[in-house]
């Protein structure tokens, strides 16, 4: 299965298109989308979730599992089906990004594109870089605190 992977910094042109890069572009048609869909990321960071049939098949998966009807169900379908924006893919591989995920995203000038598997994410460059080195702090703590448990538990106690 293709997935988005890698970072990629690209510029808005004077029209406030910018192109998808060309290895998302490769798993966006392999995935049959022939539009982007795009909305404001629900975790609390200020950037954008993208991606194709992929993306819209894990959304429908996770409203599926409340009832219908129920208020998690409608909630969690009003923060994602009614916010999803689908970007028609011009000819060149370019996508105008609308002033309100510009806004939520607080893009200005560029974009920092973030490969997530199954989904991507679209970030303005400097908010991605600080949340990058906070992520990479997380995991190496993560790491210690899971390298710390295993020497724990393999060590025999005589």
């Amino acid at each position: 299965m293709d997935r988005f992977v890698s970072t990629y910094t690209m510029r808005l042109d004077a029209k406030g298109r910018v192109s998808i890069p060309a290895p998302y572009r490769t798993v966006l048609t392999k995935d049959g989308a022939d539009l982007l869909h795009c909305h404001p990321s629900l975790a609390e960071q200020p950037a954008l979730d993208a991606g194709g049939s992929a993306l819209m098949a894990e959304i429908e998966a996770l409203i599926s599992r409340y009832p219908p009807y129920s208020e998690a169900r409608e909630d969690f379908a009003a923060a994602l089906y009614g916010t999803t924006e689908m970007l028609r893919i011009d000819p060149e591989g370019r996508v105008v990004l609308t002033e309100s995920l510009k806004t939520h995203a607080e893009i200005a000038d560029q974009v920092t594109f973030v490969g997530l598997g199954h989904k991507f994410r679209i970030w303005e460059p400097e908010r991605f870089r600080a949340h990058l080195a906070e992520a990479r702090e997380k995991v190496r703590a993560l790491r210690r605190s899971l390298g710390s448990g295993q020497e724990n538990e393999g060590s025999i106690k005589g």
